[in-house]
């Protein structure tokens, strides 16, 4: 059993940054992949970056590819997604997930944290 709690969502201007934390319990939290997907209002939920339970892969949705970096402490139980370059279209509730193997589909995620908003001002 795993939870996720992320945090460090607000509000930005277009062109800043912010970092997203997503801390776990349990202590099976390395053996999964975790990702980040984000869903905007009237919009299906969307993924936007994944990494593997090592740390040594990584895929990125081409909309943040170059923008957006993940990375993971397992010794922390903790991911993190730092966001530059924020644009209005990248504004959406980010949830964080976890899954037992590297995946894009939403389907695969067996855990999944509350989400927090991040808004961007044009």
């Amino acid at each position: 059993q795993v939870q996720l709690v992320e945090s460090g969502g607000g509000l930005v201007q277009a062109g800043g940054s912010l970092r997203l934390s997503c801390a776990a319990s349990g202590r099976t939290f390395s053996r999964y992949a975790m990702g980040w997907f984000r869903q905007a209002p009237g919009k299906e939920r969307e993924f936007v970056v994944v990494i593997s339970w090592s740390g040594g892969m990584t895929n990125y949705a081409s909309s943040v590819k170059g923008r957006f970096t993940i990375s993971r402490d397992n010794a922390k139980n903790t991911v993190y997604l730092q966001m530059n370059g924020l644009k209005p279209e990248d504004t959406a509730v980010y949830y964080c997930a976890a899954a037992p193997v590297v995946t894009t589909s939403v389907n695969r995620y067996n855990y999944w944290g509350q989400g927090t908003q991040v808004t961007v001002s044009s």
